[in-house]
């Protein structure tokens, strides 16, 4: 079932796209080309495959989390504008009630 140029206008302006003659002709082959994709998966059996979100099985790939030493205050502090009892000190982003 190939598109018509009707189906690529319309296609062209919900995803705002202004589109050339050459880029209607083009887009239409290859928006027909995915639907004949579908079509074929449309034939497949999937009466016994269960739904998956993920067709890969996912591994949780973080770290433990454990203590370990941190950077010290006075070397995080080295190269800050302006600091104040061991903390960054910076401009009042919020008015003062």
């Amino acid at each position: 079932m190939r598109l018509s140029p009707a189906e690529v206008d319309h296609i062209a302006l919900l995803s705002r796209l202004e589109l050339s003659e050459a880029e209607r002709e083009r887009a239409a082959t290859e928006l027909t080309q995915i639907l004949s994709y579908f079509e074929k998966l449309a034939e497949l059996d999937t009466e016994n495959v269960e739904p998956t979100a993920q067709v890969i099985p996912t591994v949780n790939v973080l770290r433990e989390d454990t203590v370990r030493p941190s950077l010290a205050p006075a070397a995080a502090l080295q190269n800050a504008p302006e600091s104040a009892d061991n903390m960054f000190q910076v401009p009042r982003v919020v008015e003062a009630e």
